[in-house]
């Protein structure tokens, strides 16, 4: 049997395609991953974190999918149609080419609750193309039963708390606990299929006629265009920077403003390993670089939304303490449980929901927090009382805690460490603090928050510093390197021209870099241990802080070629996993909301850097 470079069979292939062979749509509630042969393999209705409706790529028995494309095989192509999140996927044989156009509406709420609508419309644009459509749901992760009924229009699957319509304009017949048909289309001709979910929850005893959606797709396209007119970069990359806003801004809830990680759970770091996570929450670490991505692209808007999550996350803090990760609707994260009956991606087990690592203590997000509060008092909106107040305390709790050890960055299952990133963070949330208190004249603790500012710089200086290595190290007592230290330079704790940064550059090049790529840090090395078993791939996120780190100390056209190169890494939409494998295979939850932030702030950072050099 023959294999892949990536050790795939044609087989696991088709069962499992690639995770970065995928394209999204979605509403501002959740979203639905589209494989090129069309088969959608991941959706979670009515919202991001809800359990899931299709999950084949998770388990392709069980799953569930809903799958339209041609029977007589035929080589597949995908794209977004311009400055949009429309997708079409196109079918090319010698018998005809077919495109199939997926989108979710933006549905605005009625009396009875929202509807959450998947458009499938496919069309022949040349010659004659026999298709193929396949829905099968499985509630609940594949766990809740369901019936299904067909009736005049479609067909009702109905569990017992969910329900969910399949429109057609064509019979359908059934395929288990699914729905199927087989149709044939010539040019000009096409068919339109409405995936329907309310929020009410109420079953329809009758659907209308399916009409061809001409008006809901021109409404959407619309929506989409309108939103990307709104963003005013110009430079360098601009393709790719309004791409990763488009896919950000799929990844907003747009009740709360809030930005999922990712909209999937448990797609592996390491094929076959255990390093599978769910990322459906928010974490308050992407505060700062939220901000600040939205803040430069001018969408004033979505910063404001966002902020306003964060805000009443600190305001409702007593103490000062936070979660690092809260759900999209501002709650405390779930427990987190095994899916044992789902065999997971090409293997991947253990398949998770919910996220253990809310229970961890990680200070760097107080960091995080406290630049965004900074940069929107401003960029955007001055502070209000109220909220400094709860500011108050949280810079209180970084003074008391600053010097405890924690589990980091990477939330590591190993027990804590005195992190260099987390206390550089420290020092980020109270000097923020203090300079905000300063510029607004607001009261504040100096006695205690000055002090304690000095004393994490110095100590990071002293205790994060390896002289005989020559470089910041990932935690006191090791002589690991972390790729979270290049962010140093870009928080402002260190000049990026300081000779320390320089060296820890450079030994990061050496150690953590691969072709372009960056590994977050040294797994197996000294004090490397993460508490979790296996491999991963490089992380996309650290290789565009390695660009901005380059940028920063004046080394461009090595900043240049790896963002480059690491634009050739998208996949064929624009979106990136979480990490990159050995053979460019997107690794980890996808598409990654932190990847993307990343990506647009060193296509500014670079962008402006090569600016001021030709104009000088």
């Amino acid at each position: 049997m023959q294999t892949s470079s990536e050790g795939r069979t044609a087989a696991d292939r088709a069962r499992y395609p690639p995770i970065e062979d995928h394209g999204i749509i979605g509403d501002l509630y959740s979203v639905a991953l589209v494989a090129t042969d069309g088969t959608i393999n991941w959706c979670c209705l009515p919202h991001f974190d809800s359990p899931s409706l299709f999950a084949a790529i998770l388990d392709a028995e069980r799953g569930g999918h809903f799958r339209i494309g041609p029977t007589n095989g035929a080589k597949c192509r995908q794209m977004y149609l311009p400055d949009t999140n429309v997708l079409m996927t196109r079918f090319l044989c010698e018998a005809g080419v077919g495109e199939l156009v997926d989108f979710m509406p933006i549905q605005a709420a009625t009396g009875n609750g929202r509807l959450h609508q998947i458009y499938r419309t496919v069309r022949v644009v040349r010659g004659t193309l026999p298709f193929h459509l396949e829905c099968v749901p499985a509630f609940d992760y594949g766990r809740e039963p369901h019936e299904v009924r067909f009736i005049p229009g479609g067909a009702i699957f109905q569990s017992a708390r969910r329900t969910v319509t399949l429109r057609s304009s064509l019979k359908l017949e059934g395929a288990g606990t699914g729905a199927r048909a087989e149709f044939t289309l010539h040019a000009g001709e096409s068919a339109t299929f409405v995936l329907e979910h309310a929020d009410n929850g109420d079953p329809v005893e009758r659907l209308e006629p399916t009409a061809s959606g001409e008006q809901a797709f021109l409404d959407t396209a619309a929506f989409w265009r309108q939103w990307v007119g709104s963003i005013n970069y110009q430079g360098r990359w601009r393709e790719m920077v309004n791409r990763s806003a488009l896919a950000l801004k799929l990844m907003t809830f747009a009740p709360t403003g809030a930005i999922v990680a990712a909209p999937t759970t448990s797609l592996p770091e390491h094929v076959r390993g255990v390093r599978n996570w769910d990322y459906r929450f928010t974490w308050i670490r992407d505060a700062s670089f939220t901000l600040f991505a939205f803040l430069r692209l001018g969408l004033t808007d979505e910063a404001a939304a966002f902020m306003e999550w964060i805000r009443k996350r600190f305001e409702e803090s007593p103490d000062g303490s936070l979660q690092l990760m809260y759900t999209i609707h501002g709650e405390p994260v779930v427990e987190e449980t095994e899916l044992s009956h789902f065999e997971g991606y090409r293997g991947s087990r253990p398949v998770r929901v919910g996220n253990a690592a809310h229970k961890q203590l990680q200070l760097d997000i107080y960091g995080e927090l406290m630049d965004a509060v900074y940069l929107f008092d401003k960029y955007s909106s001055p502070i209000s009382y109220d909220s400094w107040t709860a500011v108050s305390r949280l810079l209180d709790y970084v003074a008391d805690h600053w010097s405890d050890p924690d589990e980091g960055i990477w939330e590591v299952r190993s027990g804590r460490q005195h992190f260099v990133y987390s206390k550089v963070m420290c020092w980020v949330a109270l000097n923020r603090g203090i300079r905000l208190a300063l510029k607004r004249g607001l009261p504040g603790n100096f006695g205690k928050w000055m002090p304690a500012q000095d004393q994490v710089f110095q100590e990071v200086m002293h205790r994060g510093w390896d002289a005989e290595k020559q470089c910041f190290v990932r935690h006191y007592g090791s002589d690991a390197l972390d790729a979270a230290n290049l962010i140093m330079p870009l928080v402002k704790f260190i000049s990026p021209t300081d000779p320390r940064m320089l060296s820890t550059l450079d030994r990061t090049t050496e150690s953590l870099v691969s072709d372009s790529l960056v590994h977050r840090y040294q797994i197996g090395g000294s004090g490397s241990e993460d508490g979790v078993a296996g491999q991963e791939g490089t992380f996309s996120m650290c290789t565009f802080w390695y660009v901005e780190a380059l940028a920063r100390a004046g080394r461009l056209p090595e900043a240049r070629l790896v963002f480059e190169k690491m634009l050739g890494y998208a996949s064929h939409v624009g979106l990136y996993a979480e990490q990159i494998g050995l053979t460019g295979e997107g690794l980890g939850n996808f598409p990654q909301a932190f990847t993307h932030l990343g990506l647009i702030s060193a296509a500014f950072t670079l962008n402006r850097a090569l600016d001021k050099r030709r104009g000088s």
